[in-house]
């Protein structure tokens, strides 16, 4: 979707891999369409309605592990030209002949089909439970997030489509992988301008030449290299007013000539260049080998010799007369290559289409009242329904309602966390029901730091507030023994659950270290300086006497140093010698005051053989 020509492959170098604290604390556009279509690559396996699934998890993620804040994007009533582009996309796939395929009434246009439109009013009623801002947008949804980021109501827009560069966007995130350790691919139109030196209106025209969702044939002949090339020998100011011109068959050359990229150009005084003088063909320096045998060549032998010295293979002389030669051989060969692409443009009809371009540079595609800077912004989130989203989920997707309140909680803890930070909270626990206990520990897992906090609940406080009530006393039995469901765990990333103890009744989320030490610095800080004085002992006990070191490590079952073991086998072995010794010299006391007592011999044989 986007411009066609692998639009994506030429601007990949340019790409920044961004990490997942990149979005903290950030307002993204999101292409709710863009969502919805992937849930046929995201899902493996059939699962009962994978769109809602798939907005449900990463709403979650991407509020609650990224730190940022959502703002969705739905797609409006599609143009006349969108809508001729997706008849003969579909009739494209299908195989039918071009000259065969239905054209769509002028000024007209055509829908989407019912069951995507289903989909996304399921999405956007999940969405608005959530407490998420929805937007609708007048056509393309990637045209007003782009609009948004422009205008500064948002610091980035995440889509696939890459028309929102041409919309005005000015940072989209392609795609998000939340349970990945490898960073997204975030695109800033800045580092496209200093690489590419293409800005908003190059684009467009790349976009009318190689072809777009509005226009899927584009210039026929014309691929996304030649593409390039002739945008970049115009500026921004004129690039559009020069397809004008060769569209409508004006002379194909500006005043001066065409640019060539990258080399220097000849003066407009310079129309007949001189003829070039004679070369050596031994050397390949200014000056014929006659000449050169009469005297030596200042090329080869600036202080004086004889002889000329052999050119080697790919010489290329570097005289005036020759770089002029090689300059007006490469604008000749610019010249021929222009105007079989200008030929090309000329060849086309209604080109270019100022119905597309108007629409790429329109700046009023949807209703946002106010700017940020005023403060006008209609853009607000608001506490989630969380019974309300209980039971949308149960019918619609058929899960126990513990799992869902589980699944909710780390988004909760989050809004608690943040409300508490700006000291604007109005209850000292977390929606009514759990407060604040300990941190049991840093958990690292798919590369992302976290703090495992230890939530109480309260039970002065229970079911104070029923709206926001995480468990239910009648749910309490299947917490402990829930099950998932889903097939696919790429979109889920917290652990929590209910633990029930002698202690009492508590929960664990996983939260940002940063978002909690804005909560509670001095529990914070007091965990961390735990954490180093257990390991500052952990390390002195290693370091501990080498007297009582080879015991410690006996006891602990740990393998010897080679020097340890030798000198504990040789005590062992000399110990063991000593009470041999010993033993042997009391048996011979023994059978010596046998021999000489007072007994018989057969009783004296038979002590002796004990």
């Amino acid at each position: 979707m986007g411009v066609g020509g692998k639009f994506w492959d030429l601007l990949k170098p340019y790409a920044k891999h961004e990490d997942p604290d990149f979005l903290r604390d950030k307002r993204v556009a999101v292409d709710l369409s863009y969502w919805i279509v992937q849930n046929e690559t995201a899902i493996k396996t059939y699962v009962l309605n994978p769109h809602l699934r798939l907005t449900f998890f990463r709403t979650l993620n991407l509020f609650s592990k990224f730190g940022a804040f959502p703002v969705f994007v739905a797609d409006g009533t599609p143009s006349p030209l969108k809508s001729q582009a997706r008849i003969a996309r579909f009739f494209r796939c299908s195989g039918v002949d071009a000259a065969r395929w239905p054209v769509a009434e002028e000024g007209v246009s055509v829908e989407r089909n019912g069951a995507f439109l289903k989909c996304v009013r399921e999405c956007i009623e999940l969405l608005e439970l959530f407490g998420m801002p929805v937007l609708r947008a007048k056509g393309e949804a990637e045209a007003l997030c782009a609009q948004l980021n422009r205008e500064g109501h948002v610091d980035a827009c995440i889509t696939a489509d890459s028309d929102a560069f041409l919309f005005g966007a000015q940072c989209v995130i392609k795609s998000i992988k939340p349970n990945s350790k490898e960073p997204f691919e975030c695109y800033h139109m800045s580092d496209i301008e200093a690489g590419l030196g293409l800005k908003r209106e190059h684009l467009i025209a790349i976009s009318l030449l190689v072809g777009n969702d509005h226009d899927l044939r584009g210039v026929q002949g014309i691929g996304i290299d030649n593409a390039l090339r002739f945008v970049q020998s115009f500026g921004e100011e004129e690039i559009l007013d020069k397809l004008h011109d060769i569209g409508s068959g004006k002379a194909p050359f500006p005043q001066g000539g065409p640019k060539v990229v990258g080399s220097p150009m000849l003066l407009a005084d310079d129309s007949s260049p001189k003829l070039r003088p004679a070369h050596c063909s031994v050397c390949g320096h200014p000056g014929s080998k006659r000449a050169h045998s009469k005297s030596s060549c200042q090329d080869c032998h600036p202080s004086g010799g004889k002889g000329c010295m052999k050119k080697p293979n790919g010489f290329r002389c570097k005289c005036t007369c020759c770089d002029r030669e090689r300059e007006a051989r490469q604008l000749k060969r610019h010249e021929n290559w222009y105007t079989k692409v200008c030929e090309k443009i000329a060849r086309e009809q209604n080109f270019p289409n100022d119905e597309i371009i108007e629409m790429y540079l329109c700046n009023d595609n949807g209703n946002i009242t106010g700017k940020p800077s005023d403060g006008g912004s209609c853009i607000s989130w608001q506490q989630p329904e969380t019974d309300m989203l209980v039971d949308l989920l149960v019918f619609r997707q058929h899960w126990e309602p513990s799992y869902i309140r589980q699944r909710l909680l780390p988004m909760l803890s989050t809004i608690y966390l943040r409300e508490m930070a700006q000291q604007t909270e109005k209850n000292s626990m977390l929606n009514g029901q759990y407060e604040f206990d300990s941190i049991q520990r840093i958990k690292i897992r798919y590369g992302h730091k976290a703090l495992v906090v230890k939530w109480r609940r309260g039970g002065s406080s229970i079911g104070s507030d029923r709206n926001l009530c995480l468990v239910d006393d009648k749910d309490q039995k299947k917490i402990v023994e829930i099950v998932d469901e889903s097939s696919d765990d790429s979109e889920e990333w917290e652990e929590t659950g209910v633990h029930v103890d002698n202690e009492g009744q508590f929960v664990l989320t996983d939260e940002h270290m940063e978002l909690v030490r804005g909560a509670f610095p001095g529990e914070v800080s007091k965990f961390l300086l735990e954490k180093e004085l257990k390991e500052s002992k952990r390390k002195r006990s290693r370091t501990g006497g080498s007297g009582n070191k080879s015991e410690n490590l006996k006891s602990r079952g740990v393998q010897l140093s080679i020097t340890e073991f030798y000198r504990s086998s040789k005590m062992q072995v000399s110990a063991n010698q000593g009470d041999t010794a010993n033993r042997s010299e009391s048996h011979d006391k023994e059978i010596k005051n046998t021999s000489t007592s007072p007994l018989p011999k057969s009783v004296r044989r038979r002590l002796l053989f004990k």
